[in-house]
């Protein structure tokens, strides 16, 4: 059981592993995100308009893309990640196929997915507490931008991408050879999950 382990342990370090993750993670954002931009052409043309995953009251598209925060820049939010996923996949398909970017290149898509992480939360926030309703393909685009921050974030501290100063370089490098990454993005998704339960409970079904 000992070698099963440290087995998975050593394939989970691995680019194979670590890209392989992202590709996946963006290409389920970019669908989820071309499905949202379909649904907001389709309410765009006819407001009233019942999309497949209008279940409830509580999960519903609709509800979701006819709020203010789903065009946040006086356009669909969709489009961000029809724009920016395809770029993460590039990254991904590239070092799988043995690429190495630049330190500056890994350190500015950093800053910049983090940015998208945030603005991910930020709606995901504003669903739960503000709007009143979840979208399902908005939550998979949640789920999806935290696995791809968590791979590029592990790369970037393995690889030493960040500019860190030396101490924290070193601590954060422990942390994720010891796994404490996988073990944080588990309990923040389980909190999340344990949220929405708690927020919506039966509604969601009902």
């Amino acid at each position: 059981m000992t070698d099963v382990l440290t087995r998975l342990r050593t394939v989970r370090h691995r680019n194979g592993w670590i890209f392989a993750t992202m590709l996946v993670s963006s290409v389920l954002s970019l669908f989820a995100s071309f499905v949202l931009a379909i649904d907001a052409v389709r309410l765009a043309a006819d407001p009233s308009a019942t999309l497949s995953c209008n279940i409830n009251a509580v999960i519903s598209c609709g509800t979701v893309a006819g709020s203010w925060q789903a065009q946040l820049f006086g356009f669909p939010n969709a489009f961000l990640g029809i724009a920016a996923e395809p770029v993460v996949i590039t990254i991904a398909v590239a070092s799988l196929g043995g690429v190495r970017f630049p330190r500056w290149f890994m350190l500015a898509a950093q800053v910049v997915y983090t940015a998208g992480l945030v603005f991910a939360y930020w709606l995901f926030y504003e669903a739960m507490f503000d709007i009143g309703a979840l979208c399902p393909w908005c939550l998979l685009v949640t789920v999806s931008t935290t696995f791809v921050f968590t791979s590029l974030t592990h790369v970037n501290i393995r690889d030493g991408n960040l500019y860190l100063p030396s101490r924290m370089q070193r601590a954060l490098t422990s942390a994720i050879e010891a796994d404490l990454d996988l073990i944080a993005v588990t309990i923040w998704l389980l909190v999340l999950t344990l949220a929405v339960v708690l927020r919506y409970g039966a509604a969601l079904f009902g």
